[in-house]
């Protein structure tokens, strides 16, 4: 164990009691942790529940760092199989709200003014109250604007910091020592998580990504991004334009003036930031999405976004064009240039498989398409095929589909297909305008105009560090952490066997010699080496037969 989780054993045995309450004894055992005991106690579950369903509610009662976690991984559709998506998907953001006075007290550490002269009034009862942060509403003095202030949970970076470490080290002992568990490649997952969280526990980033989206959107119809005020803003305080409007989940849609063009506007908004500019937000979830004046989506939470290169935008594009043509050969083209893996792909058997899934969703009416699951059905292939797709390309699928849902719930008679179609054609021949191929053959012209330069001085660089015996080859071994643990179970042992002989020996040489004290007719200390090389010798054994 890593000292970081050492110096955190009474969160690491919660943990590990988590798990084993939801019946994951045997995989705790495995794991040769400390507190690993707790593996001996009865599963306190529902048996008929399934061991996705246990997973989800073991990182669930487990707090944010888990179900941030959780969150992640259900955009892996690549690594997990569906079920345990489906059932990652229903973790919920949601907490308790913190006591008031801690949360001013975090307000009052990152103002510069008193707290008299900020605000002219501030409401007590949060707004909303999330893992990572609570929100409240308060009215500024100066203007007597009305914002919404998203307030950073006292401690929860160090709370997630400590979660991260032993989640850390558990990922890599389960990857050394649990070869099914290899596929999932927990470590990279654990890093993408830290990555993520990093990033949303700085309040002062989002409030740049509010502005960034700001720009993007300005001009959409029936679209606003409310306004972050960055001179008040730090990485534990986000203030924002205070938006008064219904939740999607529970609105009234006889309030609304147009469902129809405010569908359109939204599945508008969701192509110009996906295909358009690939900057996205990565979370449009119903609650994420209020609705003001009956004609007006607000874009909330920006935490959590996307990116896309104008390559990354272009596959996509013509992976959705070839779903909606089911051109099974060019869909096949497009998975393969989009993802990494191995090169031995039998082509004609993952095109009859991709078949297989469209025709899963073939319909009489393609208004009756749902084709954001239909991109996440195709994308199950991949795990399938164990290829490889980049992060934000999922994050941006599962922002599709949560779209289309929210879209639909605003008016449920859209046809998403055909709506998206001429924005798609659209995208397709912006690609091969007069502009793009100007741009792609001057950037082709200049990068071959400046091989001839750069190509000599690489070379140089490389005689230079071999005349002065600085050039180094790298080799990278893989899979063997199953081998090095076997190796240092093996010496450690080898070291007992070593050490508890030289006790035996040592021990007679006292027997034999008499050297008092002397107790019962032998030397103290004979019998006192004897003793420990029985206990010693014992739990070798024990251990060997243990751990088979």
């Amino acid at each position: 164990m890593k000292l970081k989780t050492i110096g955190n054993l009474g969160r690491l045995k919660e943990i590990l009691a988590a798990f084993v309450k939801y019946g994951f004894a045997d995989i705790v055992g495995l794991l040769d942790l400390p507190g690993r005991h707790l593996a001996d106690r009865v599963m306190d579950v529902d048996p008929d529940l399934t061991p996705y369903e246990r997973f989800r509610m073991a990182l669930d009662q487990l707090g944010p760092t888990f179900v941030k976690f959780g969150q992640v991984m259900s955009l892996r559709s690549d690594l997990l199989p569906k079920p345990l998506i489906e059932e990652l998907q229903k973790l919920q953001d949601d907490a308790a709200p913190v006591d008031v006075e801690s949360i001013k007290a975090v307000i009052r550490d990152n103002v510069d003014q008193p707290w008299e002269r900020l605000f002219h009034s501030f409401d007590e009862r949060p707004l909303a109250a999330a893992s990572l942060s609570q929100v409240h509403r308060a009215v500024l003095r100066d203007g007597a604007m009305e914002v919404a202030l998203k307030v950073q949970r006292p401690d929860i970076e160090s709370n997630i910091n400590r979660d991260l470490s032993i989640l850390e080290s558990v990922a890599e002992r389960m990857h050394a020592r649990i070869p099914e568990m290899q596929t999932y490649e927990l470590p990279r997952l654990v890093k993408l998580i830290r990555k993520s969280l990093e990033r949303e526990l700085d309040f002062q980033r989002e409030a740049r990504y509010v502005q960034m989206a700001r720009g993007h959107m300005r001009g959409l119809e029936g679209i606003h991004v409310p306004k972050a005020f960055l001179q008040l803003s730090t990485p534990q305080l986000l203030v924002m334009e205070y938006i008064r409007g219904q939740n999607l989940r529970t609105m009234d849609r006889d309030l609304l003036e147009d469902p129809m063009a405010l569908a359109r506007n939204g599945l508008r908004a969701t192509v110009k930031q996906l295909f358009e500019v690939g900057f996205f937000h990565a979370d449009p979830h119903p609650g994420n999405v209020l609705i003001s004046n009956g004609n007006t989506i607000n874009l909330l939470d920006w935490g959590m976004v996307g990116r896309l290169t104008a390559g990354d935008r272009h596959e996509v594009v013509d992976l959705i064009s070839a779903i909606v043509e089911r051109d099974s050969r060019r869909l096949v083209d497009t998975l393969l240039t989009i993802a990494a893996g191995s090169v031995d792909i039998d082509r004609r058997t993952l095109e009859r498989d991709l078949l297989d899934v469209l025709d899963s969703h073939l319909v009489d009416s393609l208004s009756e398409l749902r084709l954001g699951q239909l991109v996440l059905d195709v994308t199950e292939m991949i795990r399938k095929y164990h290829l490889q797709i980049p992060t934000d390309l999922f994050m941006m699928i599962k922002a599709l589909v949560t779209a289309e849902g929210t879209v639909q719930l605003i008016n449920p008679e859209m046809d998403l297909v055909t709506e998206m179609r001429p924005h798609l054609k659209r995208l397709a021949s912006q690609r091969f305008s007069p502009q793009s191929i100007w741009r792609a053959g001057r950037a082709f012209l200049l990068k071959m105009a400046a091989a001839p330069t750069r190509f000599p001085k690489r070379i140089g660089d490389i005689v230079e560090k071999m005349e002065q015996g600085r050039l180094r080859i790298g080799f990278e071994h893989r899979n063997l952490g199953g081998l090095q643990t076997t190796l240092e179970k093996i010496f450690s042992r080898l070291t007992m066997g070593i050490i508890l002989g030289a006790m035996v020996i040592g021990s007679s040489l006292i027997i034999t010699t008499g050297i008092p004290p002397i107790i019962y007719g032998y030397p103290l200390l004979g019998l006192a080496g004897y003793l420990i090389s029985a206990v010693l010798g014992l739990w070798l054994i024990f251990d060997i037969l243990h751990n088979r």
